[in-house]
């Protein structure tokens, strides 16, 4: 049986915004960016990284509970602001892990500095307009609904959030959703910049997408691998958007 693992939480000042970051384990550092309905503190996928990989996971700022950046107007300032965390903590070559809308901002971040990312792994990222379909406007639904709609088994996201999130719960997807309107509105949840910036990233790559996804289109990895000539695809059978707590063992023999 595996050790428990230990993380701590802490806060890193950024220029005067603190920025909330949990860690644990040793070995590589591992970076891992949230999706846009937030994070659990913990997962079963972040503790099996942590006995292989030193796992930071921050807090986006103005999602959840965290401090919200007035003066913040794109994913790609989130992603500036990484960098910088990266710096501070002394992990400029840390593997990037992007989860959904995470994905978007580690590939912004891979964009800013074309070799300095160990690996990245994108898992159903956001950031690119799909060719095919669209991304799910999470304006047009429930704050529970959409985070349903990342899930393919329902039971998966039960396990997670309970058959009846809790009113905390739901206020926090509800501040999620907020400051996606005031960095990702428009154009929704895509760059028209990033497909034309990725190509010169040399770290390597693993897009992976979950088959069933209804957030964004599978189909959008093609211009991915397009766009990133150095990447390769996993796709994980029955399983929606949210592979990390959908299918967190499959995620994890990836990274």
């Amino acid at each position: 049986m595996a050790e428990p693992v230990a993380w701590s939480q802490t806060q890193v000042d950024l220029g005067g915004l603190p920025v909330r970051l949990n860690r644990a384990g040793k070995g590589p550092p591992l970076l891992v960016l949230h999706h846009d309905t937030g994070t659990p503190e913990r997962l079963a996928l972040y503790d099996a990284l942590a006995h292989r990989f030193d796992v930071m996971v921050p807090q986006h700022p103005g999602y959840g509970h965290s401090e919200r950046p007035q003066w913040m107007r794109s994913a790609r300032d989130l992603a500036v602001l990484y960098r910088w965390l990266l710096t501070a903590l002394d992990q400029p070559r840390a593997t990037l892990l992007g989860l959904g809308f995470g994905g978007w901002i580690a590939a912004e971040m891979a964009s800013m500095a074309p070799a300095d990312a160990a690996k990245l792994v994108l898992v159903g990222p956001m950031g690119i307009k799909p060719a095919e379909g669209f991304i799910l406007d999470q304006a047009l639904v429930s704050h529970i609904d959409y985070a349903r709609a990342g899930f393919h088994d329902q039971k998966a996201f039960e396990a997670i959030y309970g058959a009846d999130p809790s009113t905390d719960q739901l206020v926090e997807w509800d501040l999620c959703r907020e400051m996606c309107f005031r960095i990702a509105w428009k154009p929704y949840m895509y760059s028209q910049t990033l497909p034309h910036l990725l190509g010169g990233v040399q770290s390597p790559t693993t897009i992976v997408w979950g088959a069933e996804d209804k957030v964004v289109p599978p189909s959008t990895a093609q211009q991915w691998l397009k766009a990133m000539p150095k990447a390769k695809l996993e796709t994980v059978a029955g399983c929606g958007h949210c592979v990390d707590m959908e299918k967190p063992a499959a995620l994890a023999a990836f990274i």
